[in-house]
């Protein structure tokens, strides 16, 4: 399992760096970055070469307006919104704080894919990276090897290149997760 120490804030909140890529890497360099984000206020975010996705955890939601017209409504538990990172976009609370996951890719160095679960699922492990994240309650995964992992909600599982093909997730307590694939380009 994998949590890694606050790296970051906003002018609206605070953010905590999940993991990024390459190791170390600083906010200008990373090809990939998996983060929270505590939103307390409306305001706009951060700007960052490359495409994001953002997913709601807790709150009554955002909505994300880009500079273009553009609108994303994250008023459900699990909605995900993607977007361009480089494109101003103004977040507006739909009724107080609101804590997100955040996967920001820079699309010349990696691709990401973003999935939330609530029902038992089975995942190839395909990509370069795979992460669980527990989004609430708790998930028991089981690897293609048997072994075998518990998580609660804010812990996070990182499987590398690996030889395990495959894994399950089951759902106990309430649990969701999200399930993140990153490939490098």
């Amino acid at each position: 399992m994998l949590w890694c120490p606050c790296r970051g804030r906003t002018a609206a909140g605070v953010t905590r760096e999940i993991a990024a890529g390459p190791p170390g890497a600083s906010l200008d360099a990373f090809a990939w970055r998996l983060s929270l984000a505590d939103v307390a206020a409306d305001g706009a975010f951060s700007t960052f070469a490359g495409v994001g996705a953002l997913v709601l955890l807790d709150g009554a939601g955002m909505r994300l307006t880009d500079a273009h017209g553009g609108v994303h409504s994250l008023d459900v538990s699990l909605a995900i919104a993607r977007f361009v990172g480089e494109t101003p976009i103004h977040a507006t609370l739909l009724g107080g704080p609101t804590r997100d996951f955040n996967v920001m890719t820079r699309r010349d160095r990696a691709r990401a894919t973003v999935q939330a679960h609530e029902e038992p699922a089975s995942i190839t492990l395909e990509h370069d990276v795979t992460f669980i994240f527990c989004a609430r309650g708790r998930i028991d995964i089981e690897l293609g090897d048997d072994t075998r992992h518990t998580l609660e909600t804010g812990d996070t599982l990182r499987l590398d290149d690996t030889s395990v093909s495959a894994l399950a997730c089951e759902s106990r307590d309430g649990g969701a997760w999200l399930h993140v694939g990153i490939d490098l380009l």
